[in-house]
């Protein structure tokens, strides 16, 4: 029987895997204080067509939070307290952020986020976290977005491995699919414990 190909790399994915909203009540709040539908805040931020567009670079973050306070007729300073408060129940995990920086010798780690024009400042910036990936590839910068499969052999290109030796992580079954039709073994992210269990069971039986 032949060994299996050894894991070289691991493709992460920021929002809903490192970056996750552990409380959702402010934005529940937000819909209560704005008198709008539950739920509604979160529409207008990431299913928009112009949230659409900031995912491929075609529009800034700016642009995006000011057509949701003309759509709710928000004053400026308004809308720099909802924005404020939408993110307020964001946070990154830190224990998966050590287990990528004790694995980061052996293993090359890659972002590949669907992140608007400002994620690159923010993880340099707020987060710190720049120097525990090998490469960031950000959909805005790059006008690619999951799951279409040439941002993964982007990724796959800059890290320098090939498909079978690579895993991805995201929280979107769309995402993996789309990454597995390249021959990438995807995890659909529900829970850090696990994934942790499971990433080390992968990578420490072919190493």
């Amino acid at each position: 029987m032949d060994k299996p190909v050894p894991f070289k790399a691991i493709l992460w994915d920021l929002g809903g895997v490192i970056l996750r909203t552990e409380d959702w009540e402010p934005r529940h709040c937000l819909d209560r204080m704005l008198d709008l539908p539950d739920g509604k805040i979160y529409e207008l931020v990431f299913e928009s067509e112009i949230s659409r567009k900031a995912t491929v670079g075609e529009a800034t973050n700016d642009e995006l939070w000011m057509q949701v306070g003309d759509q709710l007729t928000l004053s400026s300073d308004e809308l720099t307290l909802v924005r404020d408060e939408f993110w307020s129940g964001d946070q990154i995990d830190l224990e998966l952020i050590r287990f990528i920086r004790t694995r980061k010798t052996e293993t090359k780690m890659g972002l590949l986020s669907n992140g608007w024009s400002s994620t690159r400042r923010f993880i340099d910036e707020r987060w710190h976290i720049t120097d525990i990936f090998d490469d960031m590839i950000i959909s805005a910068e790059v006008g690619l977005a999951k799951p279409d499969r040439r941002i993964y052999q982007l990724a796959l290109d800059r890290l320098g491995v090939e498909a079978e030796q690579t895993i991805f992580i995201d929280d979107f079954d769309e995402n993996i699919q789309g990454a597995r039709e390249l021959g990438i073994r995807g995890i659909h992210f529900q829970d850090p414990q696990i994934l942790m269990e499971e990433l080390k069971d992968l990578l420490d039986f072919t190493a």
